[in-house]
C-alpha cells in the first residue's frame, strides 16, 4: 500500500515549520497533510528548487484554509514523488492457538504446584487423583462459561468486556462489586503465598551460601550412607517418624539450624553460627528482610518492565517437574497399599479439593487470554486441551512425588515440598533461586493488579497519588507480614482462599448469569436448574468443609 506521509509521522522534514504542523491533519475524507521528506536544501538542482517551491505552496494553502474541507487542497497528480513512501498493510495481531494453549497452562501453574504433593497426602493417592481430574472437570465447565458469557450481552463499538461487565448485566451493580472483591481476595491470597515462599526460598538460599562458606558447617557432614540414597531428605513433622524412619532420618541431621538454637547440634555450637541464627530466623527476621527488595518495585507506576521475566515462570515450573522426576528415580517407589489404607482415601480430603479451586483459577483472566484469539471458534477446544496439560501436570507432580518419598508413611511430606529437602541439597537451592527470581518479579505485578482494581473502582483512577498507593500498598504488605509470621503454611491459606474464591467466582457467579441469560432467551429447563444449582451447592460444601477439616 502507498499513502502519503503525513505531519504526524516521525520522517518529519525539517522545513516544516510548527505553524504548519499545527493545521488540521485530516482536512477531508481521504486528503492528509503532505510532507516532503528527502528533499535535499543544501543541492541548488533543478528539481530540488521546483520540489521546494510545491512544498511552500503546499504550506501556504494549508495557512489559508479556515476549515477543514479546504477546497485550495493541491491535487495528489502535482505532488512530487519524494512526497510518497511505502506503508506496509499489516493486519491486528492474532495468536494461534498453540499461543493460547500455553497461555492459559502457564497462567495456572502457580505456586499450587509445589502444594500439590501434601494435598495428595490429605486426599490419599487414588481418592486425590480422582479429585483432581473431577475439579479440571467442573472448573473447565465454568470457565467455558465464562468465556462465553460476553456473548451474552450487548456492547458499544469498541468496548471491551469482562466478566465483571456480565454480572452487572444480570445482577446488578452488586454483581459487578462482587466480581471484582472475589477477584481481589484471591488475588491477596496469592500474594500472602508469595510472601511466605519468598521468605522460605531467601532463607535457604542464605543459609546453603552461608554453610558452603563455612568450614565449620561443610556440607559433607551430611550423612549418605542412608537406605534412601539421598542425604538430604527431610521430614518437618517427625511425629510422622516410624521407628526405622526416625534412625534414618535423625542420622541426617547432622547440620540443623533448630539444633544449633538449642545446642544440641551433633559438635558443640558455633557462637557465630547461633548468632547468625539469631540474626537470620525463617518466620521473626526473613519476612521483613524481604521489604528491602520489594518495596521499591511495588510502588512503580508501570509494571512493564517486570513483565519482561514472565519467561521464569515456564523455566521454573519445567525444572520443578525435572526435579521431580531425577528424586523419583533416585528414589523408586514406595507405596504398600496393603499396609496403610490411607493410599486409598482420607476424611481430610476437602483440604485437597481447596487447593485444586484455586490451582484450576483461571476465571479472571479467561477473557483476557482468548480476546486476541485468531480463530475464535476453536477456544473450546483450546481451553479443554489446555486443562488437561495442567491437570495432567499437577497429577504427575504431586502424584509422583508422593509415591516416591522414600517413606512408607507420607505424613512427613510439607505442604511446601521443597521444605522436605535440607538446605544442603543444590538441586533444590537452584530450584529457590528459580522460584525467588520468578516470584520477586510476580509479586509486584499482582500488587499492581490489585492497586487497578480498587483505585478504578473506588477513584476512577488507577494512580490518585502516591499517598493512595501507599496507603493500599501497606495495607497489603502488611497482611503479607502477618502470614508469614504467624501462619507460614501455603497449603492451608491456598486452601481456604480458593475455596472462599472458587465457591463465588469459579461457581456461583458463572452459573448464576448463565442460568439468567438462558432465561432470558427463554430456553431456561429444570435439568440446567437441578445441575447448575447442585454445582453451585457443591461449591459450597467446600468450603464449609474447610473449616471442619484439619491437616
Amino acid at each position: 500500500m502507498v499513502e502519503r506521509v503525513s505531519e504526524s509521522s516521525p520522517l518529519l522534514s525539517s522545513s516544516l515549520t510548527s505553524s504548519s504542523s499545527s493545521t488540521n491533519l485530516n482536512r477531508s475524507g481521504s486528503r492528509r497533510p503532505f510532507v516532503h521528506t528527502s528533499i535535499n536544501h543544501d543541492s541548488y538542482n533543478e528539481d530540488s528548487i521546483r520540489n521546494a517551491a510545491v512544498v511552500s505552496r503546499y504550506k501556504y494553502y494549508c495557512r489559508l484554509a479556515a476549515h477543514p474541507d479546504n477546497p485550495m487542497a493541491i491535487p495528489d497528480h502535482v505532488l512530487p514523488a519524494e512526497l510518497w513512501t511505502h506503508v506496509p498493510v499489516t493486519s491486528e495481531g492474532k495468536q494461534g492457538s498453540l499461543v493460547t494453549i500455553f497461555s492459559i497452562w502457564n497462567t495456572m501453574m502457580g505456586t499450587s504446584l509445589l502444594s500439590m504433593p501434601w494435598a495428595i497426602e490429605q486426599a490419599g493417592f487414588a481418592l486425590g487423583v480422582f479429585l483432581l481430574i473431577l475439579m479440571a472437570l467442573l472448573t473447565l465447565y465454568t470457565s467455558y462459561r465464562v468465556m462465553n458469557s460476553v456473548d451474552t450481552i450487548a456492547s458499544k463499538a469498541g468496548q471491551v468486556l469482562e466478566f465483571s461487565d456480565v454480572c452487572k448485566e444480570y445482577l446488578g451493580r452488586i454483581g459487578e462489586i462482587s466480581s471484582v472483591m472475589f477477584s481481589f481476595v484471591a488475588l491477596l491470597g496469592a500474594a500472602a503465598v508469595y510472601w511466605v515462599l519468598m521468605s522460605n526460598f531467601l532463607y535457604n538460599i542464605v543459609c546453603f551460601i552461608y554453610a558452603e562458606t563455612k568450614e565449620s558447617i561443610p556440607s559433607s557432614r551430611y550423612n549418605s550412607s542412608n537406605s534412601y540414597h539421598d542425604p538430604y531428605i527431610n521430614c518437618t513433622d517427625e511425629n510422622f517418624l516410624s521407628g526405622d524412619d526416625f534412625s534414618e532420618i535423625s542420622s541426617l541431621h547432622s547440620w540443623n539450624w533448630e539444633d544449633l538454637h538449642n545446642g544440641t547440634s551433633v559438635a558443640p555450637p558455633n557462637p557465630s553460627d547461633v548468632t547468625f541464627h539469631n540474626v537470620w530466623d525463617l518466620q521473626k527476621t526473613v519476612p521483613f528482610f524481604l521489604l528491602v527488595i520489594l518495596v521499591p518495585l511495588i510502588n512503580f507506576k508501570s509494571p512493564t518492565f517486570l513483565t519482561k521475566f514472565n519467561a521464569l515462570g515456564t523455566i521454573s515450573v519445567v525444572y520443578l517437574l525435572g526435579f521431580v522426576s531425577y528424586k523419583t528415580a533416585l528414589w523408586g517407589f514406595h507405596m504398600d497399599f496393603t499396609q496403610v489404607p490411607g493410599y486409598y482415601a482420607r476424611l481430610s480430603f476437602p483440604a485437597l479439593t481447596g487447593v485444586a479451586s484455586l490451582a484450576f483459577f483461571i476465571h479472571s483472566c479467561i477473557l483476557s487470554i482468548v480476546r486476541n484469539q485468531a480463530k475464535p471458534e476453536q477456544n473450546a477446544r483450546d481451553l479443554t486441551i489446555a486443562f488437561i496439560c495442567v491437570t495432567v501436570t499437577y497429577c504427575f507432580a504431586g502424584g509422583m512425588f508422593y509415591a516416591a518419598w522414600p517413606m512408607i508413611n507420607k505424613g512427613c511430606i510439607d505442604q511446601n515440598f521443597l521444605n522436605n529437602f535440607l538446605p544442603g541439597d543444590t538441586l533444590a537451592f537452584v530450584a529457590r533461586i528459580f522460584l525467588f527470581v520468578q516470584m520477586t518479579t510476580v509479586y509486584p505485578l499482582i500488587l499492581y493488579i490489585m492497586r487497578v482494581q480498587v483505585m478504578h473502582v473506588i477513584f476512577g483512577s488507577i494512580w490518585p497519588s502516591w499517598k493512595h498507593v501507599a496507603a493500599l500498598n501497606i495495607g497489603i504488605v502488611g497482611i503479607c507480614l502477618i502470614f508469614a509470621r504467624f501462619l507460614p503454611k501455603i497449603g492451608s491459606i491456598i486452601r481456604y482462599t480458593g475455596a472462599f474464591c472458587g465457591l463465588a467466582y469459579a461457581f456461583f457467579l458463572p452459573a448464576t448469569t448463565y442460568m439468567l441469560s438462558e432465561k432470558n432467551k427463554g430456553q431456561l429447563t429444570r435439568t440446567k436448574i437441578v445441575l447448575h444449582s447442585v454445582l453451585i451447592i457443591a461449591a459450597l460444601a467446600n468450603f464449609i468443609a474447610q473449616f471442619l477439616t484439619s491437616e
